[in-house]
This record gives structure tokens, C-alpha cells and sequence, in this order.
């Protein structure tokens, strides 16, 4: 018996050379993810002459603030963009976090009796949907949503494959005697889930709401098909106007009208990562935040014991 303990130790402990071997890799990891993202940053700074002229280098020859300027030449309507894309990811993350934990609880729970339906209808929206004509139907005839901030974040509200994972995560990690005991106690649905059960589900909410805060924040397709007024553009689709802007004034090169200056003084390469700096930033920052749960509720239900 003691000889099976020694050896299950020895077999946990890791020796120090394949200690510094397993930090080095995962150093090595960590870099080649960070550092695409990093060398997009610098060519947002480079000058648009050195960067045609040399081309990509990690050090450039000369730094240069002229992307940025170019983009910010919109001046109101760029912070306007961030302020809607702002207000439509915080508000539309709130409520699909209300909508899909609300479902999911509902056919997580064993007693109730229409549950195996409602999960059939979650999961089929993931594999038939009614196609983009329908979609626009209802949303512009019918909800009359059109032109309005609710375009934005009321088509995705709810998502199929959210409601699996928090349903999962109820099946999995809270325990029966958790709700048992609310019963006990005299605790309705409601107070159950809200004191009970959310607070042990903090992984998965985390987990969910990061998805739909990215989704929220990296969302343009909505904002293409139903705004029309340029006080409600989003961010994304704000900048992918300003790079049709740009493409459209380089292909009419040739066009008389159209100032040989300006050309040659426009940022094109060093403008395209500036604007992915301008879109990813903030949203890269908000990430750490949700990193002490993000991995317990991705892998919910990965191990059983």
C-alpha cells in the first residue's frame, strides 16, 4: 500500500526540468498568439510611405499618426459609433443573458413537463433556420424594428447554442439538493433560480456573456440591412464604410476629379490596422475580466466522476 502511494505521488509531481520545459512551451504559445495582434499594432503606427516602400517589419524605419488621423477625421460620427456599439452590446448582453438562462433553466428541470420539447425547438433552430427574406420580413413588417436601436440587439437575443450550455451546466453542477432545499424553505421558481442558482452558475454566465458581448460588439450584418440613419451605425459597420470609401477611391484612381494629393497622402495599409486596432481593442481589454470563469464553464460537463 505504501509503495502505491509513493509511486501515485511520483507520477503527480513533475521534475524540475520538465517543469521549465512545459513553462517554455507554453511561453512560446502564448507569443505566437499574442504577437499577430501586436505586429498589427505596430504597422498601424508606420508610416504609409516606409511600409509601401520596405514593407512589413517589426521595427519600422518611421512611426507615423496619419491612420489614426484619417480615421478620425469623422471626428462626432466615430464616437457616436462607439457610443451605440457601447449601449447595444451592454444592454443586448443583459438580456440574452436574462432570456437564455431563463429557457435553459426551464428544461434543465426534471419536473418539467414540456422540457424534451422546448430543447427539441432549441436545438433545430440550430440546424434549419428560415433564411434571411423571413428574417427581414419579420423584423422590418412585422416588429417594425427598422431604423430602430432595437435592430440591433433584439435578432440576437436568443441563441440556440447558449441555452446548451447553461442548460448543461445546470444538468451538471448544481446539485438537486441545491432547489430541494429552496422548496424546503418555501422558495418559489424565481427565488430559487435568482438566490440559489445563479450564484453558483457564475462560469457559465460568464462564459455565455462573452460570447454575446462579442457577437454584440463584432456585429455589422444588422446594422447593413436594417439602418439606414447615420446616428445609429455601429462601430464595425461605421468603419466598413470608411474602407468602401477608401476602395472606392482608389479604384477611381484614374477619375479627373478625384485630387492626385489626397491620394497619394491617403493611409490605405496602415488605415486597414489601425481600424482593427480601433474595433478589437477595447473589446481584448474587457476579456481579463471574464477569464476566472471563462474556462470552468467551457469545459462544464467534460469530466464526470
Amino acid at each position: 500500500m505504501a509503495t502505491s502511494r509513493v509511486r501515485k505521488r511520483n507520477f503527480q509531481q513533475v521534475s524540475r526540468p520538465v517543469n521549465v520545459v512545459l513553462n517554455m512551451a507554453a511561453m512560446l504559445v502564448s507569443i505566437v498568439c499574442v504577437f499577430p495582434f501586436l505586429f498589427v499594432v505596430i504597422i498601424s503606427f508606420t508610416d504609409e510611405m516606409v511600409l509601401a516602400r520596405n514593407g512589413y517589419k517589426i521595427v519600422p524605419e518611421a512611426w507615423s499618426l496619419d491612420a489614426y488621423r484619417y480615421i478620425f477625421k469623422t471626428g462626432e460620427s466615430l464616437l457616436r459609433a462607439y457610443g451605440v456599439t457601447i449601449f447595444i452590446t451592454v444592454v443586448g448582453t443583459l438580456i440574452s443573458l436574462v432570456f437564455n438562462t431563463l429557457y435553459a433553466y426551464a428544461i434543465s428541470r426534471r419536473s418539467f413537463a414540456y422540457r424534451k420539447f422546448f430543447s427539441f425547438f432549441a436545438v433545430f433552430t440550430m440546424l434549419f433556420n428560415g433564411g434571411m427574406v423571413p428574417t427581414y420580413i419579420v423584423v422590418t413588417q412585422l416588429l417594425h424594428l427598422q431604423d430602430s436601436i432595437g435592430a440591433l440587439i433584439w435578432p440576437m437575443a436568443v441563441n440556440a447554442f447558449f441555452i446548451l450550455i447553461m442548460r448543461t451546466f445546470f444538468v451538471t453542477m448544481i446539485p438537486d439538493a441545491v432547489i430541494e432545499s429552496g422548496k424546503i424553505d418555501g422558495a418559489g421558481e424565481f427565488q430559487t433560480l435568482f438566490r440559489l442558482v445563479l450564484p453558483l452558475a457564475l462560469p457559465g454566465l460568464a462564459t455565455i456573456g462573452l460570447f454575446s458581448a462579442l457577437a454584440y460588439w463584432n456585429d455589422w450584418f444588422n446594422a447593413l440591412l436594417y439602418i439606414e440613419n447615420p446616428k445609429l451605425v455601429p462601430l464595425q459597420s461605421m468603419l466598413m464604410r470608411i474602407e468602401s470609401s477608401m476602395q472606392f477611391l482608389m479604384q477611381n484612381a484614374s477619375n479627373s476629379s478625384i485630387s492626385t494629393t489626397i491620394l497619394t497622402e491617403m493611409p490605405q495599409e496602415t488605415s486597414r490596422m489601425a481600424m482593427v486596432v480601433l474595433a478589437t481593442g477595447p473589446i481584448v481589454l474587457a476579456y481579463p475580466f471574464f477569464q476566472r470563469y471563462f474556462v470552468q464553464g467551457l469545459t462544464v460537463g467534460a469530466v464526470k466522476e
